[in-house]
């Protein structure tokens, strides 16, 4: 629903890819949680943005703005950025006036800035979420004017940082994967005695992974043991591979946009992802064993810098994109699909480096920031 209520207690803003929405939507369930109504947390995004599909399934008001992202290279959108980002302004520092929040929260992306902005104008607390061992663009900037940031690692370059973990979705934070294994399968149309291998390269999708993966699935095609769920992304699914029921080898299953993320971390055995800082969050969250591939032409290599925080404990297997292929990858996949001892070694790897995901301290800090403490 668009923004209705006078007051708010908070005003979350970002967005763009669900590496900001999801996020920011784990902060307002877990606001919920401590005692705030749903009405008084209101999400600003972008038009152009995930949120437009990811924020109408919820119980939160929102207002998307008509501002668009900075390109590092030549684009005509480039050329329209600074307009966009005053009108933007203008429209956020109206809405901020109605609203009246106690706090303002950033998680980020180009659609945080117009709100993030405007608080400032306005005079009002700003938490700055940064969930990347790298802070992205818009975290620097907006930490020069914030109230403080909250950061998910230690030892941020950030102003005024303080330690809180990342925010994760809360189903995710409450997740017994061991638990939940056997109803998420069977919600999902897995078998019970299949080796999981759940494949996810962002939101957006990436056609490296997705067809180092499509590849994998030939080259293990006669493994009757191995079931595989590959999002590839809604861009990338006209020109997915053709889908294996697993009657006579390999299941392979292709989704365009996955929205059952929870349960299919509770089904899988391993996940191939990218680096995304939500993704890292997620994975460590949830106890997930996982083999990284690191975008490549990410910024500042940050994603390289995020798969390490898993690598560096043995949660994770990091590959870059100039090694990856069909083979290696299969290969990692059935070593750990037949040592289930190093797979479990991984899993509580992760599990321990994200305790402080689960830790609740972000929603502590952002109603310290509120009250003026």
């Amino acid at each position: 629903m668009t923004v209705r209520s006078a007051t708010a207690f908070a005003v979350i803003t970002g967005g763009g890819t669900s590496g900001h929405v999801l996020p920011a939507i784990a902060i307002a369930d877990a606001l919920v949680a401590a005692g705030h109504r749903p009405d008084e947390i209101v999400y600003i995004g972008a038009r152009r943005g995930i949120e437009t599909r990811l924020l109408p399934a919820t119980a939160y008001p929102y207002e998307f703005l008509d501002v668009v992202g900075l390109q590092r290279r030549l684009a005509a959108s480039n050329l329209t950025f600074p307009l966009k980002l005053i009108r933007s302004v203008v429209a956020a520092r109206r809405l901020l006036k109605t609203l009246r929040p106690a706090v303002v929260v950033s998680v980020g992306g180009y659609a945080s800035f117009p709100a993030t902005f405007a608080a400032r104008l306005r005079g009002i607390p700003i938490v700055v979420v940064s969930y990347d061992r790298t802070p992205g663009l818009a975290s620097r900037v907006s930490a020069r004017f914030a109230t403080t940031c909250a950061v998910a690692f230690e030892g941020s370059a950030l102003r005024r940082a303080q330690h809180t973990g990342a925010p994760v979705r809360r189903d995710l934070v409450l997740l017994d994967r061991a638990a939940s294994r056997a109803g998420s399968r069977l919600a999902l149309g897995i078998p019970q005695d299949r080796f999981v291998v759940a494949v996810f390269g962002g939101s957006l999708g990436s056609k490296v992974l997705n067809d180092a993966v499509s590849a994998m699935v030939e080259v293990l095609s006669g493994r009757s043991d191995i079931a595989v769920r590959h999002v590839v992304g809604d861009r990338f699914l006209g020109g997915a591979a053709a889908e294996r029921s697993g009657e006579t080898g390999i299941m392979y299953d292709v989704i365009g946009y996955e929205d059952r993320m929870v349960d299919v971390y509770a089904a899988a055995d391993l996940m191939v992802t990218r680096a995304g800082a939500s993704t890292i969050a997620e994975l460590s969250t949830a106890g997930m064993p996982s083999v990284i591939i690191p975008w490549a032409a990410s910024a500042d290599d940050h994603q390289t810098d995020n798969a390490r925080i898993l690598a560096d404990v043995r949660a994770a297997i990091v590959l870059n994109e100039s090694e990856l292929d069909a083979p290696r990858l299969a290969t990692i996949v059935t070593d750990l699909a037949g040592d289930p001892e190093s797979l479990a070694a991984m899993a509580a790897a992760a599990f321990e480096a994200g305790s402080a995901h689960r830790s609740g301290l972000l929603v502590e800090l952002i109603e310290r920031t509120a009250a003026g403490r």
